[in-house]
């Protein structure tokens, strides 16, 4: 690491979240981490912000928090500044542009930062089009440039930004080469001269290249080489020579960059049309699957099905960004409009949640044996960030659900099939749901050994639920008819295990194992009610009325066990009257329209939580005084009382807007003092879940699904008695060693 870097990483660690102030207006709020470029796994780039750090104060980083280098300057009448990352070149004269204003939006970032008597807006843009697989898989972001004069003069402006060799890499000892393409498109192209697919270094992928790109267009030039040569050149000309460095290097030796220059000419108080850029990260193919008889198989992503080159793929991005930015924008407006139906404040927690939900799933395609697409085999992959690296981990799925039922349930639904495909197979030994696809993305190959964390109830539960709550929101009925056997055979474990489960984790396993869970029980419950209602759109009335007899049977026992002695609240674990927790899991009944409690419980949790509230939210549960952001929200969908709902909203929004944190957006946080809990999830999926509400809102749920009542139970589904089973199961062990989640 060179010596200004050095210091600038110390600053940031170290000095800018105790001195940094925000000083520029934020729009919603100026939060924990700005997201700059979001788009996959390994297209995460943030700006951290703490107290408030300016665009051009620190570096961008990767979620890990590890630098990738992202430069910005602009000339202007003469005059260098800096308008992005906190480069330093020896010997030249550069001022610190001042960051006037912060916006952010569902799929936007936008600063202007005020150089002189011109005003720059960047406008950082990672699209959202879930309903588009081949735009939403593309692993590509924008950023635009405008100028626009603030004195009524007129001014000449050229502008520059770079990228460094570290967007490739979580090694910066490691060597790389690199090429330019020229033409209507400029390229930069950054690669490991070394390769290893599906291999990570801290975090980063060490296969494929770092993609740098503009439109050719008049007055652009370009450079690669040491970063404070390619720096000085522009800062002292406002333009670039169009060579290229072709002394291939490790990442940190004279720390290669990739740069343009762009002459705007001379500026007005007309805003200038944008000057737009393109940065990605492209590996083919992208995840290695397992497959019947222990086969692997390579899936590459999906916007290959419509580009035949790399080239094609960013040419037409670039070509695409005034259609872009207006989808964009037609998309927050109406995410906005849905999520100000419940508040202002649920409306920007969204905001800062959208980019953050998408950005750990890939949409994949497989190939035939011709070499050509096969466009009828879509799966979805979802990297389980920062907290284990898990390939499609069902219990990480279940807490995101929303943002997919919200934006394309069909997402969800290729989430779902690789789990499902894969336990189909007989490859998986245990009678219930397997926990992920993989110890690490991206590689889903299973766990044929079925030691796998061991969370039976929870990811069984997950399952059924998610594949009825797909199936209603599309009238869809082709993947319970496919996997009904499968389901049915979680549904049993369920039917077994549920009532009082048995010593176990659940999703929140960093709280540790515990018997006699009630949240647990709760989704146990509710998706035996949901394989009723899914052996009943299949036409399996038996099977339905069976299994709704038996979750309401469940349901009426579970109320004698879960609340207190003194009936004020539920239980975190039965028979413990002084324990209580969120019970998100009502969320799920609610969801599904399945009404199996009754509305006695949810007004009775509403009441207990209105007197829970610590500065920063209810906590999880009595066992500690944190909280988790994606459950406050779900408990928000379960509340009797507008007044309660939106006390978790406003906690949550507190939380991310409090200036005390410089990750994006981590779920799990001390509900006293608003600090993240460290060394624990950042950047992860389940923010999806902050769109529980709207996810509610736009339900399109059928007429509750009724069943004639049977007054028996199958002899194997006869209710056991529930003191005994309490008795039973906490002699029962199926705890998993428990890890961060």
């Amino acid at each position: 690491m060179h010596f200004s870097t050095f210091l600038t990483l110390l600053f940031s660690l170290f000095v800018s979240p105790i001195l940094g102030a925000v000083t520029w207006s934020a729009t919603p709020f100026n939060p924990a981490s700005v997201p700059l470029a979001v788009r996959s796994p390994y297209l995460s780039a943030w700006l951290a912000q703490g107290a408030g750090t300016a665009l051009n104060a620190d570096w961008p980083t990767f979620w890990t928090g590890s630098i990738v280098g992202w430069a910005g300057y602009a000339k202007v009448d003469g005059v260098a500044y800096n308008w992005m990352g906190n480069p330093a070149v020896p010997n030249v004269t550069v001022t610190k542009a001042t960051q006037k204003s912060l916006q952010f939006t569902s799929t936007q970032s936008v600063f202007v930062m005020t150089a002189g008597p011109v005003d720059l807006t960047i406008t950082f843009l990672s699209p959202v089009e879930p309903t588009d697989l081949v735009n939403q898989s593309l692993p590509l972001s924008y950023y635009a440039i405008s100028a626009a004069s603030t004195d009524g003069k007129s001014h000449s402006v050229q502008v520059y930004a770079d990228i460094s060799a570290e967007w490739v890499s979580g090694d910066n000892n490691l060597v790389v080469n690199w090429a330019t393409t020229t033409g209507d498109v400029l390229t930069h192209e950054v690669k490991l001269a070394n390769q290893t697919a599906f291999t990570e270094i801290n975090d980063r992928i060490q296969q494929g290249a770092a993609y740098h790109s503009t439109l050719g267009t008049t007055g652009t030039t370009y450079q690669t080489g040491q970063d404070i040569l390619v720096r000085a050149q522009f800062i002292a000309n406002g333009t670039l020579p169009n060579t290229q460095d072709t002394a291939f290097r490790a990442v940190s030796n004279n720390w290669p960059v990739f740069a343009f220059a762009h002459d705007l000419g001379t500026v007005s108080a007309a805003a200038t049309d944008p000057v737009v850029y393109a940065v990605g990260h492209i590996r083919d193919p992208v995840v290695q699957y397992v497959i019947v008889n222990n086969a692997i198989q390579n899936r590459n992503s999906y916007f290959w099905t419509r580009f035949a080159s790399i080239g094609d793929a960013i040419s037409t991005f670039l070509k695409d960004y005034p259609n872009a930015l207006a989808r964009a924008k037609a998309f927050d407006a109406q995410v906005e409009a849905d999520a100000k139906k419940i508040s202002d404040d649920y409306a920007a927690v969204v905001a800062l949640s959208i980019r953050q939900g998408f950005g750990a799933t890939e949409i994949t395609v497989s190939k035939n044996g011709d070499g050509s697409f096969d466009t009828s085999n879509v799966l979805a992959f979802m990297k389980e960030i920062s907290s284990s690296g898990d390939v499609n981990t069902v219990d990480v799925i279940f807490p995101a659900w929303p943002l997919f039922l919200y934006t394309n349930p069909e997402i969800g639904k290729q989430l779902l099939l690789p789990l499902l495909e894969y336990q189909t197979s007989g490859q998986y030994p245990n009678k219930y749901s397997v926990h992920d696809m993989g110890v690490h993305y991206p590689n889903a190959t299973g766990h044929n050994d079925g030691k796998d964390e061991a969370m039976p109830v929870e990811e069984s539960g997950n399952m059924v639920i998610m594949a009825l709550s797909y199936t209603q929101r599309t009238n869809d009925t082709s993947l319970i008819k496919t996997y009904f056997e499968l389901l049915d055979q979680w549904t049993q474990f369920l039917i077994s295990d549920s009532l009082v489960p048995a010593n176990q984790l659940s999703t929140d396993d960093f709280a540790g194992s515990l018997a006699n869970q009630t949240n647990l029980a709760i989704k146990g419950i509710v998706g035996i009610k949901a394989m009723s209602q899914i052996a009943l759109l299949l036409g399996d009335d038996a099977r339905a009325s069976n299994y709704s007899s038996i979750a309401d049977s469940y349901a009426k026992q579970w109320q004698s066990l879960a609340v207190s002695q003194d009936g004020s609240h539920l239980t975190l674990a039965y028979g413990d009257s002084g324990s209580w927790g969120l019970a998100y899991n009502l969320y799920a009944d609610k969801l599904l329209g399945l009404n199996v409690f009754p509305s006695s419980i949810y007004a009775l949790q509403t009441s207990w939580y209105s007197s829970k509230n610590n500065p920063f939210g209810v906590p999880l549960d009595t066992r500690h005084t944190y909280t988790k952001s994606d459950w406050q929200i779900w408990t928000a969908g379960i509340a009797t009382s507008n007044s309660v709902r939106d006390q978790f909203v406003g906690a949550v929004k507190s939380y991310a807007a409090d200036n005390k944190n410089r990750v994006p957006f981590g779920d799990l946080y001390e509900t006293k003092d608003g600090t993240w809990v460290a060394n624990t999830g950042r950047a992860r999926p389940v923010v999806g879940g902050h769109l529980a509400l709207v996810s509610l809102d736009r339900a399109n749920v059928p007429k509750r699904l009724t069943v004639a009542s049977y007054s028996w139970h199958c002899r194997a589904h006869r209710p056991v008695s529930p003191a005994l089973l309490v008795r039973r199961r906490a002699r029962a062990d199926l705890r998993g060693a428990p890890r961060r989640r």
